[in-house]
């Protein structure tokens, strides 16, 4: 289990902060982040999926984006305030993440310039994923969405299972419950995808990378530039696994 972002740090900063973290379980609904809430921790998503989304006054969710194995939730944390404002971060998919105190960080992005590098660099994919996915919703159809949709939680997820639920599927992508079913059914029937018990399995992603619109590998390509490829370290040695509350 890795973090990309964890990874791209300097070997020896890594290890500084490294006391200061933890490895949990995190539960599906566990709300990480509120909007207006001051962020106390960050949280580095290693199995797990986190939601971005804003709520609007008439009720309607809508996606900003999502953050696994290759970001954070708390982004904002060190642009300048300590307040989400308008974003909730809410866990879709359980699975484990590192928590670390925002503080530390902090000061090791004001003292360090190859932390403030690394997460400009990240700042700067996360504005892409954001801007990407605006122009995405305007101009793609659903059947393009949901296989770039698929595959950006593959990839976060690092395993061709996922266990979604057709409501968030469908918050996601800014479309009813019943459009996402129809077209998971038409995926199933090409053999692209398979469902089981809540459970979508891909079955031929080459298949899936064909239908998607041409923005997962504009930001994939992007994320890979800024960012490089994870492995560098293995969290976590010292601090033992526990589950949220």
């Amino acid at each position: 289990m890795h973090n990309n972002l964890l990874d791209a740090l300097p070997r020896d900063l890594y290890r500084s902060l490294e006391r200061t973290m933890e490895r949990l379980m995190l539960k599906r609904g566990v709300v990480l982040h509120r909007p207006g809430r001051p962020i106390r921790h960050l949280y580095f998503p290693l199995t797990c999926l986190v939601s971005i989304t804003i709520t609007m006054k008439e009720g309607k969710t809508v996606e900003c984006g999502v953050a696994g194995s290759r970001e954070m939730a708390g982004v904002n944390a060190f642009m300048g305030g300590w307040e989400t404002t308008q974003t909730l971060y809410q866990v879709q998919v359980p699975g484990y993440a590192v928590k670390m105190p925002a503080g530390p960080l902090l000061e090791a992005f004001d003292q360090h310039k190859a932390v403030r590098d690394v997460l400009l660099k990240y700042t700067q994919a996360h504005i892409a994923q954001i801007s990407q996915n605006a122009a995405c919703n305007r101009v793609h159809d659903l059947t393009q969405r949901y296989a770039r949709w698929l595959l950006e939680v593959r990839d976060r997820l690092q395993s061709d299972d996922i266990r979604l639920t057709r409501e968030f599927a469908s918050e996601m992508l800014g479309v009813r419950r019943a459009t996402v079913s129809g077209t998971s059914a038409m995926f199933q029937k090409r053999g692209v995808t398979s469902v089981r018990r809540g459970l979508t399995h891909i079955e031929d992603r080459r298949a899936l990378e064909r239908l998607a619109c041409e923005c997962y590998g504009v930001l994939k390509e992007e994320n890979d530039r800024l960012l490089g490829v994870a492995g560098k370290h293995r969290p976590l040695r010292t601090v033992a696994d526990r589950r949220s509350r």
